[in-house]
């Protein structure tokens, strides 16, 4: 309801200005700094400069305006350049946990995406390779748009575009001619197969023919031979049971897991119309399209005659668009690779394709360790199955120790763990560089996963076995500081979704949801629950309820996944 007076007023006076000045003004409505001036503040200095008249003109007209855009609007007043106005919060209040409670995980959804389609490339981790921690943050992203985007209306589909070709096959084919052992392979694959793999390089440091050799055998990859392609297939297969582990213990499934390998046939019609439009340019051997003199050429074809990461990924928008008829199409993929999209997005549009503005860069930053980036060639990797199992195998610890009754405990213990790890990812915007410690990571106190999952579990032993009608609340109660700063956090709901949506940022909804639980463990801290008077007894009791459902819905939203007991 807050929201809804908030666009109320914004309306009302932009109508009012164009109606009555033919003027286009765009209103600002906000929350006042200091609580104790309203509810919603509006500066109006924008306003004056615009129609060039007196401040208190302004304000006088504005204020008259304001008082006819909501029935649930007490009063308006100003301080200097801004309009304050309260709102009956008993009235905010009932509304609120009504509809809360009365829609119940339904509670926040929104329309803004209805007839909208989103595809979503995350987590495309590359074969052969262990899935690394640095591997969490595209995963946990894509996933977690996935689920703000549908919450919005939108229609998405997960693609995981799996790295399953490239040079990289290459060097492990050559490494495993001149190193690898079958027997060891076949009981081992990742941990053999990334030896292997920083073999090659620390190899490659010394006898540099080496590269020469791997591009050759991923030239006879393209060019079909049967063994080649057989080794890459079983390399392939073995791969993919690692990431399914994985994506299992996330609770996370692809719509698709067509990777680079899928579109091997589809890269020549991308060329050959890349050449009709005569966009195709010889550079020393290889084809290029030039992007200017602001931007490196974009390298579609090398030497050798060798396909490369722009040219497969052309070929991809073009049978993305065929299949899915996308409105955006969402790429989240780390910091490094903005040259890439740039050069994407360039050369669709020098093919004359508008599409080409539907592409975005969702990106992230690294996971650094001491400061470092992770590299499989160097062998720095922190493996993420690895991470998952201590961090909960500490959950499984702490729960023993606070509720050695419980019966589901190894249940709990893995959704606590999975929720730290998770947590401590999303709650930082995802433009940013993380310094993985693990310590830090599986905490469970702060600002963490389990914390939120805490205060969900505490709210559901408050509420065991009590029944209550939000009908017969005693909404007086509402009008308290403490009671009143939650339910306009549960208020706020939809428009952070909205947000976190248009962002393409999980991170609002995680700092909203730690800001909603401590919101939720001062009053709780306030006041005594479970109160004899039954009006009082009603409304304790519904806040509470309506602040489990925001709080576990948000959890949802984010990947993780909430739990009755701890």
């Amino acid at each position: 309801m807050l929201e809804t007076i908030k666009e109320q007023i914004k309306s009302t006076l932009e109508n009012f200005y164009q109606l009555k000045y033919e003027q286009e003004i765009g209103i600002v409505v906000e929350e006042p700094k200091n609580p104790e001036l309203g509810d919603i503040s509006i500066p109006i200095f924008s306003v004056v400069k615009a129609m060039r008249r007196p401040l208190p003109e302004v304000v006088s007209e504005a204020k008259e305006e304001i008082l006819k855009a909501s029935s649930a609007i007490t009063s308006v007043s100003n301080v200097g350049g801004f309009i304050n106005v309260c709102i009956d919060k008993k009235l905010l209040a009932k509304d609120v946990l009504v509809k809360a409670i009365e829609l119940d995980s339904n509670y926040g959804a929104s329309s803004i995406g209805v007839g909208k389609r989103v595809t979503l490339d995350y987590s495309s981790p590359n074969i052969a390779k262990s899935f690394s921690i640095g591997h969490l943050r595209s995963t946990m992203i894509g996933n977690s748009l996935r689920l703000i985007l549908d919450k919005c209306g939108f229609e998405t589909y997960s693609i995981n575009y799996l790295g399953d070709w490239g040079t990289q096959f290459g060097k492990m084919i050559v490494a495993y001619k001149k190193w690898g052992n079958y027997e060891d392979i076949c009981k081992d694959p990742i941990t053999q197969l990334t030896n292997l793999y920083v073999r090659f390089h620390e190899e490659a440091k010394e006898h540099p023919q080496l590269e020469d050799e791997a591009r050759e055998a991923f030239r006879k990859m393209e060019l079909k031979d049967a063994e080649y392609l057989e080794l890459w297939r079983w390399i392939r297969e073995e791969s993919l049971k690692e990431s399914a582990q994985i994506y299992d213990l996330l609770g996370i499934k692809f719509d698709s897991y067509n990777g680079e390998a899928f579109y091997n046939d589809k890269m020549d019609p991308v060329v050959k119309e890349l050449a009709d439009k005569n966009l195709l340019k010889e550079d020393q051997g290889a084809q290029i399209v030039d992007l200017g003199e602001t931007m490196p050429p974009a390298l579609i074809k090398r030497k050798d005659g060798g396909s490369l990461y722009i040219t497969r990924d052309l070929a991809a928008v073009f049978y993305r668009k065929q299949e899915y008829q996308f409105d955006h199409i969402l790429y989240v993929v780390g910091n490094e690779q903005k040259l890439h999209f740039t050069q994407l997005k360039c050369v669709l549009q020098k093919m004359g394709y508008d599409f080409a503005d539907a592409i975005e860069h969702v990106n992230f930053g690294l996971y650094l360790t001491d400061g470092k980036k992770m590299s499989t060639r160097k062998g720095g990797v922190v493996k993420l199955y690895d991470v998952l199992m201590k961090a909960i195998q500490l959950a499984y610890e702490l729960v023993a120790v606070k509720n050695p009754e419980l019966e589901n405990k190894e249940e709990v213990a893995k959704a606590v763990g999975i929720a730290a790890i998770v947590f401590a990812d999303l709650k930082n915007h995802r433009s940013l560089d993380i310094e993985f410690n693990l310590e830090q990571a599986v905490k469970f106190e702060g600002q963490t996963g389990p914390y939120l999952q805490y205060t969900s579990v505490r709210i559901a032993s408050i509420l065991k076995n009590k029944g209550f009608d939000v009908h017969k609340s005693k909404i007086d109660v509402f009008e308290k500081p403490h009671y009143f700063d939650l339910i306009k956090q549960i208020s706020l709901f939809k428009s952070i979704i909205e947000r976190a949506a248009l962002e393409r940022a999980p991170s609002i909804i995680a700092r909203y949801l730690l800001n909603l639980a401590q919101s939720f463990n001062k009053f709780y801290s306030l006041e005594k629950i479970n109160v004899e008077e039954e009006t009082t007894r009603n409304a304790n009791f519904a806040l509470a309820k309506a602040t489990r459902i925001v709080l576990n819905e948000g959890l949802r939203l984010l990947g993780i996944q909430y739990v009755n007991e701890m």
